[in-house]
């Protein structure tokens, strides 16, 4: 069969050159980011999956648009001072987030992520996971959800938000249109904190049951990444990407060990899994450079109930298919796809992952593991006094310290920074004169305590720097309480969120009393 040539009219032609000149010279001059570069080419993630014949069904993002035609809404944010509401889009289509939109919107105090918002159009949306086969920590069983400002990165050049997962967090869409089902193929990807990890069950993105409840061997197929070693486990120490099939996390074609399947250490982290008819694949690479390594490539596990596979088609984030919640992790970006993606195609979408340049956003002043602090509060009224606790109850409190305090006084306003017993990327503060005994809090109110080996006293000592709200200093958020964070009220210390049901979350002065300013130990 003969193709004939096609013929541009000369205005055409001449319209079509200036167009690829103009591109060309902005190109060479730096006047595109690699953002827009990749937008004005067609060429983010789910551009480059429609042109492998597998298009995207689910595309989820906190950071940034995954079609170049894409000008929609990313995500939504509750404000906890009112509960309003505020949707996040793009700054441009195919461009990143409007993090300065959400900075305007949730100034002063904070906020939680509610929707991550389908980019497909298929409607795919996931909200805060409903109660399971694992109950949830929220009012009726319900997950919590991330606390918005959790997890600054820098993408493309520009400011931007991911999901922090913190045991108890999670998403959730049992209703989903387009989703594989029973034996029928999918790809899905997913960009993480590959610092951020435990080894809690189980922190997943992908293909779950749609009744949340654990219904047997090969009802699922997620993405998980931690280093559990429960139910299957790579070489080294973790963590691992697997794959989550319900009752199996699977590294390799047995339960169990799988000698193929490495621990990985990338700050970001690329993470694939792929599944047909008694074929899936496991690949990951570091989402800020270089290509993709496949960790695993063959039949179905050796183990009965998973060929053929019996996926049901919901969608889960941050959560095991039963609802187990206490995993910990941090998501930016993900899509699942109908039908079964070549390598090609997901080496050319790790390519443009690596163009945008995720990069880690430091918090300044958090305090750092290793050193010894003050914490100095920042309201108008107490801006000599101090972090510290009562020597007769071992409550902690905020206590005018100076340089003529006794060096009782001093000590008791000093503390020992550690990564968080609860979750590394966080922090726990040792007390510098009662070594061994850690800042918690127990019903809300903090005080200096001995943490045992439990996940809820460990949680419960760690704490999660983030940017001051009244723009001084940093917050503490809560490790397992996203909405709570230390505050001085009355000259007491909670974990408040602002404006809930206790005295001590009253709206008044909240972004302040929660804002503190890390000093040079007392003692």
């Amino acid at each position: 069969m003969s193709v004939r040539p096609v013929r541009l009219r000369r205005p055409r032609l001449l319209a079509l050159l200036a167009l690829v000149s103009a591109l060309v010279a902005a190109l060479l001059g730096g006047q595109l980011s690699a953002g827009d570069r990749a937008a004005a080419a067609g060429s983010l993630p789910c551009d480059l999956y429609a042109s492998g014949g597998t298009p995207c069904v689910a595309a989820h993002s906190t950071t940034r648009a995954l079609y170049s035609a894409y000008s929609g809404r990313l995500y939504q944010v509750a404000r906890a001072s009112d509960g309003a509401k505020r949707d996040i889009g793009t700054l441009a289509a195919g461009g990143y987030a409007d993090a300065a939109a959400q900075d305007s919107f949730c100034a002063g105090t904070s906020c939680l992520i509610t929707v991550l918002y389908d980019q497909s159009g298929r409607g795919n949306h996931l909200t805060q996971a409903p109660p399971g086969g694992f109950s949830g920590p929220a009012a009726g069983g319900y997950d919590n959800l991330a606390e918005a400002s959790a997890a600054p990165v820098t993408v493309g050049g520009h400011k931007a938000y991911g999901v922090f997962v913190a045991p108890g967090t999670g998403y959730r869409d049992n209703s989903t249109n387009g989703i594989a089902t029973g034996d029928n193929p999918e790809g899905m990807y997913a960009v993480l904190d590959g610092t951020h990890y435990n080894g809690g069950c189980c922190f997943d993105y992908g293909n779950a049951e749609t009744n949340s409840r654990d219904n047997g061997n090969g009802t699922m197929e997620a993405i998980y990444f931690g280093n559990i070693k429960v139910w299957g486990y790579g070489s080294g120490n973790g963590p691992w990407v697997m794959a989550d099939l319900e009752n199996g996390l699977f590294s390799g074609v047995n339960a169990g060990y799988n000698a193929g399947d490495p621990s990985v250490s990338n700050r970001f982290q690329t993470a694939i899994v792929k599944g047909g008819p008694n074929h899936w694949a496991i690949r990951g690479g570091n989402a800020r450079s270089g290509g993709l390594s496949t960790y695993y490539d063959g039949a179905r596990p050796n183990v009965s109930g998973y060929n053929p596979m019996k996926k049901e088609g919901a969608i889960i984030l941050g959560i095991g298919g039963d609802n187990s919640n206490s995993s910990a992790g941090t998501f930016y970006e993900g899509v699942m796809t109908s039908g079964y993606p070549t390598d090609a195609t997901e080496n050319a979408v790790q390519a443009n992952i690596a163009s945008v340049g995720y990069t880690a956003a430091a918090v300044p002043g958090a305090p750092a593991a290793g050193s010894r602090i003050s914490l100095r509060a920042t309201t108008s009224c107490c801006t000599s006094d101090y972090l510290t606790h009562n020597t007769a109850d071992a409550d902690a409190a905020l206590a005018a310290t100076s340089s003529s305090s006794s060096t009782a006084a001093k000590s008791a306003a000093t503390w020992i920074v550690h990564a968080g017993l609860g979750d590394a990327s966080c922090v726990s503060f040792e007390s510098a004169d009662l070594p061994g005994k850690y800042l918690r809090h127990y019903d809300f109110r903090l005080r200096v305590d001995t943490i045992d080996n439990s996940a809820l006293s460990r949680l419960d000592a760690t704490f999660c720097p983030q940017a001051g709200h009244n723009g001084q200093g940093v917050s503490l958020r809560s490790a397992n309480y996203p909405g709570d964070f230390v505050r001085h009220y009355n000259y007491a210390a909670y974990a408040a969120s602002d404006g809930g049901s206790h005295s001590w979350d009253s709206a008044t002065s909240w972004s302040d009393d929660t804002s503190w300013v890390v000093t040079a130990p007392w003692a």
